[in-house]
């Protein structure tokens, strides 16, 4: 038996011309799997053609030359990214898990009265320029990181530690964010950041970190004491200043009323000292007569007890009197 008998026998023989048709089908198929591609909504694509920049396109189906003449990178621009410094986010979502990992190198740093303080934060980035992110920079992400850590580094090295703890955290993040950006524009790496947050700012632990607990405390307890007094001055001080004004008010009418009385009485002396001199004897009745009309009879009630009396009314300064009468009737009945 010859070794053709042992080969296996198809039911049906390949003809040159089918063997061309799959050929074809296969090519065509090629083409079109490595002529087209998709760009998501948050993405552009940048298209290069053996290896130089041709094109960058937009969300949708886009065409180009196959068999790799032609190659597409999907950038996500419009995408907000983080960064963490210090910790690793293991698993995100409701109920963040952090990894168990130490990355003390990124967050212990030293600061500008030469104390140690952890420091962890993240920072949030968006591709703005695929082209310069892709070309511009070899390793981006480790050039990001680099920049962000020496950034931080500088600012929290140039304050005090009670400052870094306290009221500066807000300073240096605007500064961080700004000085971060203007070297990345430098670099033209086409990103921009566009918040830094950080995240957690302590002392190292042990004695140290209790010792400056006791501190931040302390602090705590300042702030809220003079807030008290803040409190009690904004309500007193307007109360005594109300007062104080109304008292001025009453001296001031006070005053006017006396100074108007004084202006009318001086009048009435002047007109009354033309009138002597034009007619004494006149005068100087009438004037005698308003006297003991002023003395004698009261112009209102409140003077009534003011009007003099001649004979006491109830006659307490008088030596009593035995009522005779009563007495017999008593010493009668007797």
């Amino acid at each position: 038996m010859s070794d053709n008998d042992n080969m296996p026998r198809f039911p049906f023989k390949l003809s040159g011309k089918a063997v061309a048709i799959v050929v074809v089908v296969v090519i065509i198929l090629a083409t079109a799997m490595t002529s087209f591609f998709i760009v998501d909504q948050t993405e552009e694509a940048v298209v290069l053609r053996l290896g130089r920049y041709i094109r960058t396109a937009g969300p949708g189906l886009h065409f180009k030359l196959p068999f790799g003449l032609e190659q597409n990178y999907n950038v996500p621009t419009q995408a907000v990214q983080n960064m963490q410094f210090g910790f690793r986010v293991q698993q995100p979502g409701v109920t963040t898990i952090l990894s168990t990992q130490d990355f003390a190198e990124e967050s212990l740093m030293l600061t500008g009265d030469l104390n140690i303080v952890d420091v962890e934060w993240i920072i949030q980035y968006r591709i703005t320029n695929p082209t310069d992110w892709l070309f511009n920079v070899e390793d981006q992400e480790r050039t990001i990181r680099d920049i962000s850590q020496s950034t931080v580094n500088r600012l929290v090295g140039d304050r005090a530690i009670i400052d870094v703890l306290g009221d500066e955290r807000p300073t240096i993040e605007i500064l961080a964010q700004d000085q971060m950006n203007e070297v990345f524009g430098g670099y033209g790496l086409g990103v921009t950041i566009t918040a830094v947050r950080l995240q957690n700012i302590v002392p190292p632990s042990g004695r140290v970190q209790d010792a400056f607990e006791d501190v931040n405390r302390a602090i705590q307890d300042m702030n809220r004491l003079i807030n008290e007094g803040r409190e009690e001055y904004n309500r007193e001080i307007p109360r005594a200043r109300g007062e104080a004004e109304q008292i001025v008010q009453v001296a001031r009418g006070y005053a006017a009323e006396r100074v108007n009385r004084a202006r009318g009485d001086a009048s009435r002396f002047v007109n009354v000292l033309n009138e002597y001199r034009n007619d004494p004897r006149t005068t100087r009745t009438r004037l005698y007569y308003e006297m003991v009309e002023d003395v004698f009879v009261p112009h209102d009630r409140a003077r009534e007890e003011e009007r003099p009396e001649l004979i006491d009314r109830n006659l307490s300064n008088f030596i009593p009197l035995l009522n005779l009468q009563r007495e017999g009737t008593t010493g009668g009945g007797r």
